[in-house]
């Protein structure tokens, strides 16, 4: 049996006891899966998993606190789920987390360029097939295959957790360990190479070209306090709607800051930007101070409690100055 018939199979015998399970299906062409909410079996007769499954479901969980329900996730999402559950924004008990091992999934900005670099346009996809190494897509008659590796997501190329770090029903054989890509930083070296004019210029222009459409925030599964963001708040009023760069930033800087410590690097932030914005760069960033600081790494031990949700008189990475 298939992962995903197997998946199918444990979804069907839990879903009687559940108000729903999430997961993804085809969504409006052969290059699209979408999220999926199953209630009924002919809702699980859709679900899909594989190299498409790009959405992180975690984002969901939140919204659907009290409820009973079910997550199928990859290893990145699993991170999410340990995350809220380390912040106690959503109970365990009300949570069945459905797993099974993670090939990686595509970066469809480098799908839609190795197409067009063959003369097909992503727009007539019709078929998407993999065996774990290879992506071809079939499209308007003609089929373009390209590594996996090549096209892969970059938050795959520095993946840690092929597999669920967390998970109440894991299907199939888990995943192997990938091999670090040294690519997989490449934003962050990029940055640390730069001048801090260099950097502040970087942002600039970046920031520039955001339309502040909120989709950085909206696609964050730890972004949980939509209803009182500052971004539009007005008790207190921290920011305008002032179409500027500084507004832009400031929100970007807070956006990162809140999530310090907190941020799982899933990358949906980057993907759901419709102006490839690298914002997940600024994140990383502070992840990456925050393990320095206190070795520390989210979404990893549903046990811990997260650095910054804490204090302790002596942190072993921080020396104080001698009084």
């Amino acid at each position: 049996m298939s992962r995903l018939e197997e998946l199918k199979t444990r979804i069907r015998e839990a879903l009687p006891g559940l108000e729903c399970v999430i997961g993804w299906q085809q969504g409006y062409d052969a290059l699209h899966n979408t999220p999926l909410f199953m209630r009924s079996d002919a809702d699980v007769d859709k679900l899909t998993w594989g190299v498409l499954n790009v959405h992180n479901p975690a984002v969901y969980l939140p919204t659907m606190a009290g409820k009973k329900v079910g997550v199928v996730v990859k290893g990145c999402d699993s991170r999410s789920v340990v995350e809220l559950l380390q912040e106690k924004l959503i109970d365990r008990d009300n949570v069945v987390i459905f797993a099974a091992g993670c090939d990686g999934v595509v970066d469809l900005t480098k799908v839609k360029a190795k197409l067009a670099a063959a003369g097909v346009s992503a727009g007539n996809a019709e078929k998407v097939a993999t065996d774990g190494k290879t992506v071809s897509v079939t499209a308007g008659g003609q089929t373009v295959a390209m590594p996996l590796a090549e096209v892969c997501a970059d938050k795959c190329l520095r993946c840690q957790f092929p597999n669920a770090v967390l998970a109440d029903v894991f299907v199939g054989d888990p995943a192997p360990q990938p091999t670090p890509n040294p690519t997989g930083n490449a934003d962050l070296d990029a940055l640390d190479a730069m001048s801090v004019d260099d950097r502040m210029a970087f942002w600039r222009y970046h920031m520039d070209r955001c339309i502040r459409c909120y989709a950085c925030r909206n696609a964050c599964p730890m972004c949980v306090c939509r209803d009182h963001c500052i971004a539009q708040s007005r008790e207190p009023h921290w920011l305008s709607q002032e179409d500027s760069v500084t507004e832009k930033l400031m929100f970007q800087v807070v956006h990162a800051m809140h999530l310090a410590g907190r941020c799982t690097e899933c990358g949906e932030c980057q993907r759901a930007c419709p102006m490839d914005i690298p914002v997940l760069a600024l994140k990383k960033h502070l992840n990456r101070t925050i393990h320095d600081l206190f070795n520390y790494q989210a979404g990893v031990d549903v046990a811990a409690i997260p650095p910054l949700l804490q204090f302790k008189l002596e942190e072993d990475n921080i020396k104080e100055r001698g009084w």
